[in-house]
């Protein structure tokens, strides 16, 4: 089975091409200031006709999203929760729901609607999914305070859990090691984890920030590298 994994970041596309479950290709695609504005579009239309693919797995990791208790059921809500913590355009961002049954949490989340038509349109089997709600199913949570930090390329999201109960989730861009303290810092300070009872773990890009964790662990006492996205292995938590 030829399955194509695609995600989606604040300022890139990965895709990887995997045969029963080797990595035949991988690429990342990213912007900066001079890069074309539909950049990101045309390397999804190349990707998407480099072959036959059997299934489709689409991962959002755009900040787009709101995070409601399982069972939430005013969907058509969605669109004003998520725009308590960013701007939403209807017009062209499609409302979709992940919901995680280990936490009993689910995520409302938003995706671009000229991407979505493009996948869809090729009429093949497509799965959807949050990045957070993929992130979450991984961890592996005990009676705790614990912090789990999943780093990309310029972006982390990260869990604060307590008790196996959710405390706090969150998606932002991270673009200089004073931006990632200073938020990992001041979220502990406002849920009340002291950082001596806190065990921390990271995950994801933890190559590629390698900066990022040398400085996080002058000041976190309990520190563990889960594991590395390293080319051509992992792909978000697989």
């Amino acid at each position: 089975m030829n399955v194509l994994n695609l995600l989606f970041t604040k300022d890139g596309l990965i895709y990887q091409i995997a045969k029963n479950k080797s990595i035949l290709e991988e690429k990342s695609y990213f912007v900066d200031e001079e890069t074309p504005e539909n950049f990101i579009a045309d390397q999804l239309d190349k990707v998407l006709i480099k072959q036959r693919f059997d299934e489709i797995h689409i991962i959002s990791a755009l900040n787009h999203f709101t995070l409601m208790p399982e069972g939430f059921s005013e969907h058509e809500g969605g669109y004003n929760l998520i725009a308590y913590n960013a701007h939403v355009d209807k017009e062209n961002e499609e409302l979709m729901l992940s919901v995680n049954k280990k936490f009993n949490v689910q995520f409302y989340y938003t995706f671009p609607k000229n991407f979505y038509r493009k996948i869809k349109d090729l009429a093949i089997p497509t799965h959807f999914n949050f990045s957070g709600e993929k992130f979450l199913n991984s961890i592996n949570n005990k009676n705790n305070k614990e912090i789990h930090i999943n780093l990309y390329h310029n972006q982390c999201e990260f869990f604060a859990i307590d008790n196996k109960k959710i405390i706090l989730y969150n998606n932002l861009d991270v673009n200089s090691e004073v931006d990632f303290l200073y938020f990992v810092m001041f979220t502990l300070s406002k849920i009340g984890f002291s950082i001596n009872e806190t065990n921390f773990f990271a995950y994801g890009e933890t190559t590629e920030n390698e900066t990022f964790i040398s400085e996080l662990q002058k000041f976190v006492k309990n520190l563990k590298i889960v594991f590395d996205n390293l080319p051509n292995k992992n792909f978000i938590l697989n």
